[in-house]
């Protein structure tokens, strides 16, 4: 079976062809649900799609309420479907799961469904394949099939079909990602023509920034399977426990000029983790999709262009977790029907071959169910007997139990055994407080998943990676980790829905000022509520201490004297305001201190921001997404979408902040201008990664970069594109030193952090040390890869610069602070570069 997997194809099937040559420029697309199906006998009492749509799948882009409607009758007709609402979107739309399997199955599900969370299944039980659809709300034909796919299965009547459901439960997700397939269906549904076409340039296959591929907040939900930070992910995570599936497929799109993928992937870029074991199941699994394919006369292909290394995305989670996961790529037709340059790819075609995909799984599925049942067994006993001894883990911080409680619940949600530390514990040197920090022990059924959320890894088989190369959730929550500790268990974490940090601890009334942690994670919520609420707040820039309490550079303090509102009035503002946000706050009577007295200019007047966040064409929406999505979900603070091809003087004159996020190109109109002009003027401006470069080249602040160009020597042409793919640093985690008495630290009390960067934007470090106050060490790799050149370019660089423009500030990070949401431990140099920017 080798030839099956080294086939690299781009055309289109002879099938596709004929199909293609019989719809010119002014064709009409009418599929029928033989086109899909064939002449295969179904339940008449069963509804078919067109029946409640309106159409056949195909005709037009099913949108996500039609396709809700469908299920929900379907399933009211079926005895083989379990509808199952598991929440609902940022938009408000329902995470359906169907639950499909043979009624005598139905009648045992909670027994079936318990096997396979305590590893008593046998292989005389049935299969559990979920089957997700459209990730990403731009690549439809996944979720459009799955219509197609639910009706054969409520309706089929073929021996092969009822002995199939007697063998298996089906997990059915028809959408991953709700509202951005209602994004998407909208756009091509409303500039879709009666003679269809195909026209590459017609505006049906060009959609508006920031198109349908993402979530409500421009999230790619594709990497958020391990870190959990979204409503949709938590959805199918809770389903994925629940039952652990042997079989996990994840079905997408990919350019118009390709063909179909199916795995496995690159074989060099496995993670080491999963076992081998794995890969030759995916690859028998691939002899059925082949199969399937070679009878319809589709082409495809395999073993090139994906990887099976990040466990975030959905085709590499399950591998993590004793399952199989499965990517299926379709060559898009980004619309109705597209010209390619191997003819009209129209989307029927894409449907049929999505649905020709679910179905070689469930094939492969029930043939192979003996070696996946055993399969997962067996990775769960080996992984026992890995981690038998291996002790405990304890996490936390001294200062600030939120960003532990942030991690725990990740832990959590993902179905580690996980408990409270029992009593304040100081390792090392650290301190670990009770209630506070938490253990997780290495020896479980998920210890494996463990290894791989922790883990650090320097040491690479391949230099190339379709994603991320490193994400250990240590570095991203900021945590001390402590491993092999023992006899610290305290109570264990099983009936939460959510886990949230201590409560804060209770404060008296003060006539005199408040002082206000700066340290907690959400003190930057905090320091905007407050202000919000009219109380004037000051920053202390140097450090303190008052009754045997150290209080360092950030502490906030609110003076009761000379505000708005009364002592009584203050007082129960900040004890809403704590409660809201988990926020340390301590009344004092006396402002002498040993150090700077609250009365002294080293305490700075903070004034309440407006911020807004440059989006639209030029702006990458997922860095604009993550900020919008941690100010409003997090912080509960309200940030302008500001479109850059519509600022003006006149309406960004009134923002203290405007957010530059990462661009694509170099945005080049009038707005940059203005924007130059209000930062003049006094206004506040913070740029991130790519878009250094044009701020740089528009004078907006002078930055000296490195030059990174690395020539080949001896290296073959076919090799040209491994070479340049070996000089990107797709992601991972780096040391820095902070100064902590910058205000671009405040808040932090480690002076190592470290930091997750995805660019090769290497900056010099300025003349002066103290204008450095972040700076990557000479030996600055911590996890994942970069090539040697890189390493020695970026050594004793610097991902923050500020300067002054005019009147006004500007502050750039060469480095994602907000990444994918759970990167946690660099939320607040961002925050500090809103609030603080006056004093640097």
């Amino acid at each position: 079976m080798k030839s099956l997997f080294r086939i690299t194809l781009v055309a289109l099937t002879c099938l596709q062809v004929a199909h293609a040559q019989r719809q010119k420029v002014g064709l009409t697309i009418n599929p029928t649900l033989e086109y899909y199906l064939g002449n295969a006998t179904y339940d008449q009492r069963i509804p078919k799609p067109q029946d409640i749509l309106g159409y056949v799948p195909g005709e037009y882009h099913v949108t996500h309420d039609k396709l809700v409607h469908y299920m929900t009758a379907l399933a009211a007709a079926s005895d083989r479907i379990t509808l199952e609402n598991r929440g609902s979107t940022y938009e408000g739309r329902p995470l359906l799961l169907l639950t499909i399997t043979h009624p005598d199955n139905r009648a045992k599900l909670s027994q079936i469904q318990t096997a396979q969370q305590n590893g008593s299944a046998d292989t005389n039980s049935p299969v559990i394949i979920y089957q997700g659809f459209s990730i990403h709300g731009n690549e439809p034909s996944g979720s459009n099939a799955s219509l197609l796919y639910a009706y054969h299965l409520a309706a089929a009547t073929d021996a092969a079909t009822i002995k199939s459901l007697k063998e298996s439960v089906i997990l059915l997700d028809p959408s991953l990602n709700p509202d951005g397939l209602q994004r998407f269906a909208g756009w091509v549904n409303q500039h879709k023509s009666h003679v269809i076409n195909p026209d590459n340039n017609d505006r049906e296959y060009d959609e508006v920034w920031p198109g349908g591929r993402t979530n409500h907040y421009w999230f790619d939900m594709n990497r958020d399977w391990l870190p959990v930070q979204l409503p949709e992910s938590r959805a199918r995570i809770k389903s994925f426990r629940a039952w652990q599936p042997h079989i996990l497929t994840d079905h997408h799109e990919m350019g118009t000029n390709s063909s179909f993928f199916f795995q496995p992937g690159i074989p060099s870029r496995t993670h080491p983790l999963t076992p081998q074991m794995n890969q030759d199941l995916t690859r028998e699994i691939g002899t059925y999709h082949a199969s399937a394919f070679d009878k319809i006369g589709s082409l495809y292909y395999t073993e090139e262009s994906f990887d099976d290394f990040y466990y975030g995305k959905g085709s590499t989670y399950p591998d993590i977790n004793g399952g199989v996961g499965i990517l299926f790529e379709q060559g898009s037709s980004r619309g109705h029907a597209q010209n390619s340059e191997n003819g009209v790819v129209t989307f029927p075609f894409t449907i049929k071959n999505q649905l020709t995909a679910a179905l070689s799984t469930l094939q492969a599925g029930i043939a192979m169910r003996p070696k996946l049942i055993a399969y997962q067994n067996d990775f769960y006993q080996q992984a026992s007997r890995d981690n038998r001894g291996g002790g405990d883990i304890v996490f936390g911080t001294p200062d600030d139990p939120a960003r532990a409680a942030g991690l725990a619940e990740i832990m959590y949600r993902q179905g580690l055994e996980l408990y409270k530390l029992n009593s304040t514990q100081n390792i090392d040197g650290k301190r670990y407080a009770a209630n506070a920090a938490y253990v997780v022990p290495r020896n479980q059924r998920h210890g494996r998943l463990l290894d791989a959320m922790l883990e650090e890894r320097t040491t690479f088989s391949d230099s190339l990676f379709y994603d991320i190369s490193a994400w250990s959730y240590k570095h991203s929550f900021d945590l001390n980790v402590k491993e092999n500790t023992s006899g610290m268990r305290g109570a264990r974490i099983n009936e939460l829905a959510e886990i949230t940090a201590p409560a804060s601890t209770p404060f008296g009334k003060s006539n005199y000022a408040y002082l206000i942690s700066y340290r907690d994670y959400l003190a930057p919520a905090t320091l905007y509520h407050v202000m919000k609420a009219g109380l004037r707040v000051k920053v202390a820039q140097r450090a303190f201490s008052q009754n045997g309490v150290n209080y360092p550079h950030g502490t906030l303090m609110i003076p009761v004297v000379n505000q708005n509102l009364t002592p009584d009035q203050i007082y129960n503002k900040l004890q809403a305001i704590a409660a809201r946000f988990t926020t340390h706050i301590t009344p004092v009577g006396t402002g002498s201190t040993q150090g700077i007295d609250l009365g002294s200019r080293n305490f700075g007047a903070v004034t309440l921001p407006k911020i807004a966040v440059l989006v639209g064409d030029g702006i990458n929406p997922y860095d604009a997404g993550e900020i919008w999505h941690l100010m409003d979900q997090r912080y509960e603070i309200p940030i302008t979408k500001l479109d850059i091809n519509s600022m003006r003087s006149s309406t960004i004159a009134d923002y203290t902040t405007i957010i530059v996020p990462a661009t694509y190109g170099t945005p080049d109109n009038g707005a940059i201008e203005t924007l130059k002009e209000w930062t003049r003027s006094g206004g506040n401006l913070i740029g991130f990664r790519s878009s250094l470069r044009w701020l740089s080249r528009k004078e907006f602040i002078k930055l000296n970069f490195k030059d990174t160009s690395i020539m080949a020597k001896n290296t073959p042409y076919e090799l040209s594109r491994e070479f340049r793919g070996a000089q990107v640093i797709g992601g991972a985690l780096f040391e820095t030193k902070l100064d902590l008495s910058h205000p671009i630290a405040y808040g932090y009390s480690d002076p190592s952090l470290t930091m997750f960067r995805n660019t090769t934007i290497f900056v010099e470090p300025k003349d002066n040390n103290y204008d450095n106050p972040i700076q990557y060490t000479q030996t600055p790799l911590v996890s994942g890869y970069i090539s040697e050149e890189n390493l020695e370019q970026l050594s004793g660089t610097v991902p923050f610069v500020t300067d002054r423009l005019g009147r006004g500030r500007v502050s750039v990070f060469t480095d994602n602070t907000n990444f994918r949401a759970f990167w946690w431990g660099t939320n607040k140099l961002m925050m500090n570069a809103i609030y603080f920017s006056r004093f640097m």
